[in-house]
C-alpha cells in the first residue's frame, strides 16, 4: 500500500507537470501561424477529449449515456461544460496567446479564492485568519507579476488580466459546479461529456476552420495539447484520489505554474526579474495555505 501511495503521489506530481507543459504546447502552435487561434486549439481540444474520455468511460463499464437520462444531471453537466471547462480551457489560450504559459498558469491558479469568496457569501463559511493572509498574499503577487512592482506601470495589459481572471474564475465554476453530480456519477463521464458539449457548442457559436500551415508540427504540438495535457493527466490525477488525500493533491497542484514558468524561460526565453520570480512564489505559497489543514482535521481526510 505505501509503494501505490508513493507510485500515485509521484504520478499525481507529474500529471500537474504535464497540465502545466500543455500552455508550451499552446503556445509553440501559436507562434507557428496567427491562423491557429485560442478558439480552434480549444475546439479540437475538448471535442477530441470528450470522445477518448467517453470511449474510455464506456470501455470501463461507467456507462457514459446513463447521466442524459436524468433531466437534472443533463443540465449539470451542461452547466459544468459551458460555465466551467469553457471558460477554464479557452480563457486560458487567449492568456497564452496574448503573453505567455507562465502568466496564464499562474494567474489561473487563484481560482481557489474565487472558490472561497462563494464559500463565504453562499455557504456561510468562516474565513480563518490564514484564509485572509492568503488572498492578501495571493493580491500582492499578481500585483508584482502585473507591474514589475512598479505603481506606473501595467508589465501585463489589460487584456491579460482580464481573460487570466476570468480563468480563475473558471477554475471556481469548474470545482462548484459538478459537486453534486460526482457523488453518483463516475467524474470520466462528467469531464467527457462537459469537454464534448462545450467544445461542440464552441464550434456552434464560433465555427472556426483555419487555414493551417503545412508544417508537421502542427499535428504533434496539437497531439501533445490533447494527450499529454489533457488525457494523460487526468486519468492520472483521478487514479491518484483512491490514494493520495485531496489535500495533497491540492499542494501538488503547485507544479503546474512552476513547470509553465520553467518551460517558458527554458524554451521560450521568457525574461522574469526577480520582483517576477517574488510575486510567483508568494501566489503558490498563497494557495498553499488555503489548503493546508490543522493535523485534527486531516487525520479525519479520507482517500477517495
Amino acid at each position: 500500500m505505501a509503494k501505490k501511495k508513493r507510485l500515485w503521489t509521484f504520478l499525481a506530481a507529474l500529471a500537474c507537470v504535464f497540465w502545466g507543459v500543455s500552455g508550451l504546447f499552446a503556445k509553440g502552435l501559436f507562434n507557428i501561424s496567427a491562423e491557429i487561434t485560442p478558439i480552434w486549439v480549444t475546439q479540437v481540444r475538448m471535442i477530441v477529449s470528450g470522445i477518448v474520455l467517453l470511449i474510455l468511460a464506456q470501455a470501463t463499464g461507467k456507462k457514459p449515456f446513463k447521466v442524459m437520462t436524468d433531466k437534472k444531471d443533463m443540465v449539470t453537466v451542461i452547466a459544468y461544460g459551458l460555465l466551467g471547462l469553457l471558460p477554464v480551457q479557452y480563457c486560458y489560450f487567449v492568456v497564452v496567446q496574448q503573453a505567455n504559459a507562465s502568466i496564464a498558469t499562474i494567474l489561473q491558479f487563484v481560482g481557489p479564492f474565487f472558490v472561497m469568496i462563494y464559500m463565504v457569501v453562499f455557504e456561510h463559511q468562516v474565513l480563518r485568519v490564514l484564509d485572509i493572509l492568503a488572498a492578501v498574499g495571493a493580491f500582492i503577487g499578481v500585483f508584482f507579476l502585473a507591474t514589475h512592482g512598479n505603481f506606473n506601470h501595467l508589465s501585463l495589459t489589460p487584456v491579460v488580466l482580464f481573460w487570466g481572471f476570468l480563468s480563475a474564475v473558471g477554475v471556481a465554476t469548474n470545482t462548484l459546479i459538478p459537486r453534486r453530480l460526482l457523488d453518483h456519477t463516475s467524474s470520466l463521464v462528467v469531464t467527457g461529456w462537459g469537454l464534448l458539449l462545450a467544445g461542440i457548442s464552441l464550434v456552434i457559436v464560433h465555427p472556426s476552420w483555419p487555414h493551417l500551415p503545412k508544417n508537421q508540427m502542427v499535428f504533434w504540438l496539437m497531439l501533445g495539447v490533447i494527450v499529454i495535457g489533457t488525457i494523460i493527466p487526468f486519468q492520472w490525477m483521478m487514479g491518484s484520489l483512491r490514494y493520495i488525500k485531496p489535500s495533497t493533491a491540492t499542494l501538488l497542484d503547485a507544479f503546474e505554474p512552476v513547470a509553465a514558468t520553467l518551460g517558458s524561460v527554458l524554451v521560450f526565453g521568457l525574461v522574469m526579474v526577480p520582483i517576477d520570480w517574488i510575486g510567483s512564489v508568494m501566489i503558490i505559497l498563497a494557495v498553499m495555505a488555503l489548503s493546508w489543514q490543522p493535523k485534527s482535521e486531516r487525520l479525519k481526510e479520507r482517500p477517495n
